[in-house]
């Protein structure tokens, strides 16, 4: 099958050597697996950090949100059968999406909403379930409530933020508030249903204070977490929370103290990479924004469709998610 990998950490996605075209074997399911032959990826953050980062003694693909089509089933799935349609985010420590076919559990696979093509269906699954996850068991804020207290998001025109942003005004009674600083993002952030849009490059209380706001309940800090921190913890309101999903290089955790408030982090990877006993949870929230994207409540995030699944497309794209200027989700189809 033909795949993309890359064989080297560390290089910038301008040299050719940093992502390349490879062919593998196709995967055999184990008990649990679906083998989807893939139609559609998006490319995410975490791409790019592995790619820097994780060292490897041979080809990796990449590859996270994957739209595609069960090929095959393992002995014990019971939830999935050959041809459905199917959407999920994968798992950190198995090969990834970039790929003809790739083996995924399916207790973390969803039906693909049926109102939504491929791309626009990729552009959903990992960022829906770190939204998710950290908007309701995270952060612990119930559907249906929130009602006089306000969620600040954080880099709220990004991937997991355009998401977040819907959830939170649609499925609870938070005020929200993104922050974006150019102009074309923080239009994006107000027709994914805020109620408001600071600019997160000049003082967040400055913002805040321009709408009547001093205190928020509830901070969503979903990039450059160390930059703002300190602002952050000067507009949480006492016993807010916190939750982030980036990685800042250090926090002082007992800047926190004085106000009581709680940290909370969110990897979405975190379920099935410690096979945790509510793993299928993901199958279920999946389902869930299926629902919701087929019944007009949700929208999909896609940003951009930069083409066919190869090499040169993929180093497109991861180029442009490390200059961090991408809008909601980049997304590539087809072979």
């Amino acid at each position: 099958m033909r795949a993309v990998a890359y064989t080297h950490a560390g290089l910038s996605p301008d040299d050719a050597k940093s992502l390349v075209d490879i062919d593998l074997d196709t995967p055999t399911p184990g008990p649990r697996d679906l083998r989807v032959a893939v139609k559609a990826v998006a490319v995410n953050p975490v791409d790019a950090k592995v790619r820097r980062n994780a060292a490897t003694e041979s080809p990796r693909v990449l590859g996270f949100d994957a739209v595609g089509v069960v090929d095959a089933v393992g002995s014990d799935v019971t939830l999935f059968q050959t041809g459905d349609e199917v959407y999920y985010a994968g798992a950190i420590d198995r090969a990834g999406s970039n790929a003809e076919y790739q083996l995924v559990d399916e207790r973390i696979v969803g039906r693909k909403p049926s109102s939504l093509d491929d791309a626009s269906a990729a552009a959903l699954p990992l960022t829906a379930i770190t939204a998710w996850e950290l908007l309701f068991d995270r952060l612990r804020i119930a559907e249906g409530t929130g009602e006089g207290q306000t969620l600040l998001v954080i880099g709220a025109a990004g991937g997991v933020g355009s998401i977040l942003v819907q959830l939170a005004r649609q499925l609870t009674k938070l005020t929200v508030i993104g922050t974006a600083s150019r102009p074309e993002t923080q239009d994006w952030v107000y027709a994914l249903g805020a109620h408001h849009v600071i600019d997160h490059s000049q003082p967040l209380s400055e913002g805040l204070a321009r709408l009547g706001i001093a205190h928020v309940e509830h901070v969503a800090s979903l990039t450059h977490t160390d930059q703002h921190y300190a602002q952050i913890i000067e507009v949480l309101a006492p016993q807010g929370q916190l939750g982030l999903i980036d990685d800042p290089g250090q926090l002082d955790v007992m800047a926190l103290k004085r106000k009581c408030a709680s940290l909370h982090w969110e990897f979405m990877f975190a379920r099935p990479l410690h096979q945790t006993a509510d793993m299928q949870q993901q199958h279920a929230l999946l389902n869930r924004v299926a629902g919701l994207i087929d019944a007009g409540v949700l929208r999909t995030t896609l940003g951009e469709n930069l083409g066919r699944i190869n090499a040169a497309n993929l180093r497109r794209a991861h180029a442009l998610i490390e200059s961090q200027k991408a809008k909601g989700k980049i997304v590539l189809e087809g072979w």
